[in-house]
């Protein structure tokens, strides 16, 4: 069965704004305290949503998160009700509020690491909610990213859902952005790519400057989670170097589709052994391994940072051919403009470039794979998906009326502590809730 691909893009959250929380993460330090517009982030993730829709790709809506978080504020010791809680906050521990507030949770590459029945052996879709303990912003996530893709996904006869590892560094996790696979078509049997940034058991190569977030303990327990065969299951080290020049995830510097992995010269530690056993495993399964390596010296690694080359979506299209998908700072790059150029003319599977403006979403350090998660379905699956977070014309038009309705079109930090920013939160999640049919999925529902 050929099954499909569908792409469930996080929708931006009402605190989207620029903190600079993300150390490691170049882009989101560098515009630390900037004026935020949340509205436009929102309705520019919208707007590539309906955009790939209308190409023919299958694409879907998973919702932001309630922010400011308040149940870890009162965990913390602050007290009163909800007001004070947040006068509190802002008052004595304005960053402490900034980071409870982030809407980092529309990044969803890092919401779950998904494999698709056909690589499992109980033949079921399995999710792992990723506990994302590299930084406290993100650590509080992996609740209501559980029950949004339980709420999602529901139906237990084709998906099971798992809890996020244990919340301790040997099991950093940070989910499908560390997380390829390669299948001759989405339906059918794969190799599965788990890269790792650091072992915590054993001594091996790490980064210097910057922190490694994912573990191979972390990787190796998501893999038995889901059941994987051995011999289609392989483990990478990410290069400790590309890490500490800003490469905080593998989706920043590797994108996978189909057989095709597209990467940078630098992306892996031991290349060439890495490279021939993708293409050793792949070939048991009848599939030829297309590997396209971009030299460093047509694109810098940092080069590759700054415009998002890697952080591409790769799409199929009916032909067979893969169209790529970038953010408008890989165009305004004269140099890597000029390589995929030459790219797609080179008579290879990339012979299409599509491009968005996430202006937004890029300077907090979000490019398009970040805003993505990738979710392989046979037909009766796709069936069994939650019909209404599928977009469409009529859903289209919904949300950008509720991003009219509920955003603001300016947030700053002093701004998280208004008591009115988490009504308006609250109001705008609840309807939410109600136009996705997602059930109580936040705090102050249930």
């Amino acid at each position: 069965m050929s099954g499909c691909e569908v792409n469930f893009d996080g929708l931006v959250g009402l605190t989207h704004h620029y903190a600079g929380l993300s150390f490691g993460n170049e882009a989101s330090t560098q515009h630390k305290n900037s004026v935020s517009n949340p509205k436009l982030a929102a309705k520019q993730g919208l707007l590539k949503m309906k955009a790939l829709a209308d190409l023919g790709f299958m694409q879907g809506v998973l919702p932001p998160h309630e922010r400011p978080h308040l149940p870890t504020l009162r965990q913390l010791g602050f007290s009163g009700n909800d007001a004070q809680i947040l006068e509190q906050a802002a008052r004595t521990t304005p960053r402490l509020l900034s980071s409870l507030s982030s809407a980092s949770a529309m990044w969803v590459a890092n919401a779950a690491t998904v494999s698709p029945s056909a690589d499992s052996a109980d033949g079921r879709v399995h999710f792992t909610v990723a506990n994302l303990n590299n930084k406290f912003h993100r650590a509080i996530e992996p609740e209501t990213t559980g029950l949004a893709l339980q709420a999602t996904f529901a139906d237990a006869q084709y998906f099971t859902h798992h809890q996020a590892l244990p919340q301790v560094a040997l099991f950093g996790d940070e989910g499908a952005a560390n997380h390829n696979r390669l299948a001759a078509e989405h339906g059918g049997p794969g190799v599965q790519v788990f890269v790792y940034g650091r072992q915590g058991l054993n001594d091996a190569p790490q980064p210097a400057r910057y922190p490694a977030r994912q573990t191979l303990e972390a990787s190796q327990a998501v893999a038995r989670l889901h059941k994987l065969y051995a011999e289609r299951t392989v483990f990478v080290q990410q290069n400790p170097a590309v890490i500490d020049q800003g490469v905080f995830h593998n989706d920043v510097i590797a994108v996978s589709n189909g057989n095709v992995l597209f990467h940078h010269q630098h992306a892996f530690l031991n290349s060439p052994k890495v490279m021939d056993e993708l293409r050793r495993k792949l070939a048991v399964l009848g599939t030829e391994f297309i590997a396209i390596e971009v030299p460093d010296n047509r694109v810098s690694v940092a080069d590759a940072v700054r415009t998002y080359l890697f952080n591409s979506q790769l799409l199929t299209r009916s032909n067979g051919k893969m169209t790529i998908v970038v953010p408008e700072e890989a165009r305004q790059h004269r140099g890597v403009w000029g390589y995929l150029n030459e790219l797609v003319e080179s008579g290879g599977p990339i012979n299409r470039i599509k491009v968005f403006d996430l202006r937004e979403s890029m300077r907090n350090g979000g490019g398009p794979a970040c805003l993505r998660l990738r979710v392989a379905l046979t037909e009766r699956e796709l069936a069994a998906v939650n019909p209404q977070v599928m977009m469409n014309d009529s859903l289209f038009a919904t949300l950008n009326e509720w991003v009219d309705k509920h955003y603001r079109d300016r947030l700053t930090l002093q701004d998280l502590g208004d008591p009115q920013l988490l009504l308006e939160g609250r109001s705008a999640l609840d309807e939410l809730t109600q136009i996705l049919a997602l059930g109580s999925i936040y705090p102050f529902q249930r």
